[in-house]
């Protein structure tokens, strides 16, 4: 296991450019499964996740091809489904939780697909029901082997139907788009979620060959089509680098550019961060941050506590509470942060406490956190990350605080940001990997 030691108090200043989405990464590259033809995609991330599942793509059958630093083509004209019975096949998929999306494209191309339960960070409870409700809508029958909670789904024969999804989940609903883009007739999928990098999907699937309308809403039709064509596609920047990058500079007091952001598909990202004070310049497409000393929450219009809370998209990402959480440590003001969507992901803040960081845990749902306004540092200690995202903060908290922070179980971390010490470090940072 590796970990990271982390000198502190160091001020950061340069630019940095994010990484491809790794949310749009997974479903993407599992999108290459309903075409013969070649697919190009560019800004793939180098990333533990996303190359575990080019990884299972290959040993599908996928002609693998890397022609860029961050540019692979993808032909999906050999698919071998024996590879589908194997126990190699079913370790490794279930290792990844972005494997479940190779399912609406086996159940659109070939009829019939195989998956073990899906791993992944361990932040509260992801039910699939929404996946396998809709396929269940266009036709597809499900056998559960409960012994080795394995599924068998047959899908020989999908037909388009109407369908009011029970969450709008994101993989559930590019899962189910996938899966309906070859079914037979007309498809309307409602309360469907509609992020950006869903949006991506659909506008990929289009040029593909495919029929969708509505993107961008909570409403989408599918026309099925007999077959897709190859095309190519370049990945948007992470968003949770982007909102990352904005509470480490201002945690920091660190002058940072973050270049190519593509700020207008960032929803309320930045209104969110300069609600907790931090300064933000728009420069074309680039955000600067200034160094800052202070900043201060903001509270409502009639003076009560600032909440910031998790909703579906075009609400703010719960992939970026922890974010916030750690930024309003050293803020001036207080902040309730509220995560809806998942009961374990606030579980890290004990390891903030035990750094000097003044945080009430409410509930596993509720944190208030009072800022610190610089008075007092946080203090060097060492810690385990326990999932990505809050790894990420944890790091950022190390970054800030006074003495030298180890942070164990960085596999973690790697997992969702790709060379996160090597590109911190050209900005100025004191991060040493030791394995």
């Amino acid at each position: 296991m590796s970990s990271f030691r982390v000198k502190g108090g160091l001020k950061l200043k340069g630019e940095i450019t994010p990484q491809g989405a790794k949310n749009e990464a997974l479903q993407i590259l599992c999108a290459v499964l309903l075409t013969s033809g070649k697919v190009t995609i560019h800004k793939v991330p180098n990333i533990r996740d996303v190359n575990k599942l080019i990884e299972l793509l290959a040993d599908m059958g996928v002609k693998v091809n890397k022609i860029g630093h961050e540019s692979y083509t993808f032909q999906a004209d050999q698919i071998n489904l024996q590879y589908l019975d194997t126990d190699d096949f079913l370790t490794k998929a279930s290792s990844l939780r972005g494997s479940v999306m190779i399912l609406g494209p086996l159940l659109a191309r070939f009829g019939t697909g195989r998956l073990s339960k899906p791993g992944g960070d361990k932040i509260g409870r992801r039910r699939m029901d929404t996946h396998f409700t809709g396929f269940q809508k266009l036709g597809a029958e499900f056998h559960y082997d409960k012994k080795k909670e394995i599924y068998h789904i047959d899908g020989k024969n999908l037909k388009g139907a109407y369908m009011l999804l029970d969450e709008a989940s994101v993989t559930g609903t590019a899962n189910i788009v996938m899966a309906a883009v070859m079914a037979e007739g007309k498809t309307t999928i409602y309360n469907a979620a509609c992020e950006p990098y869903l949006q991506q999907l659909c506008d990929m699937l289009n040029r593909m060959g495919a029929k969708i309308t509505g993107i961008g809403s909570n409403l989408l039709n599918i026309e099925g089509v007999k077959s897709l064509k190859g095309t190519e596609h370049t990945l948007l920047p992470d968003m949770i680098e982007i909102g990352s990058f904005i509470g480490l500079a201002a945690m920091t007091q660190s002058e940072i550019t973050i270049k190519d952001a593509q700020i207008h598909r960032l929803g309320v990202i930045p209104d969110t961060f300069r609600r907790m004070g931090i300064k933000l310049e728009f420069r074309g497409d680039d955000i600067f941050i200034p160094a800052q000393k202070h900043y201060e929450i903001e509270t409502f219009i009639d003076g009560s506590i600032l909440t910031v809370a998790d909703a579906i998209w075009p609400g703010f990402t719960p992939d970026l509470l922890s974010i916030v959480l750690v930024t309003a440590t050293q803020a001036k003001g207080t902040v309730l942060v509220h995560q809806k969507m998942f009961e374990s992901r606030l579980f890290f803040v004990d390891k903030l406490i035990d750094m000097g960081a003044q945080i009430i845990l409410c509930d596993p749902h509720r944190a208030t956190v009072i800022g610190l306004d610089r008075k007092y540092s946080l203090r060097g200690i060492r810690m385990t990350s326990p999932d990505i995202r809050a790894g990420v903060s944890l790091l950022i908290a190390a970054l800030s605080a006074e003495g030298t922070s180890v942070i164990d179980n960085i596999e973690q971390i790697d997992r969702g940001y790709q060379y996160i010490d090597q590109r911190l470090n050209a900005l100025g940072a004191d991060i040493v990997r030791v394995d």
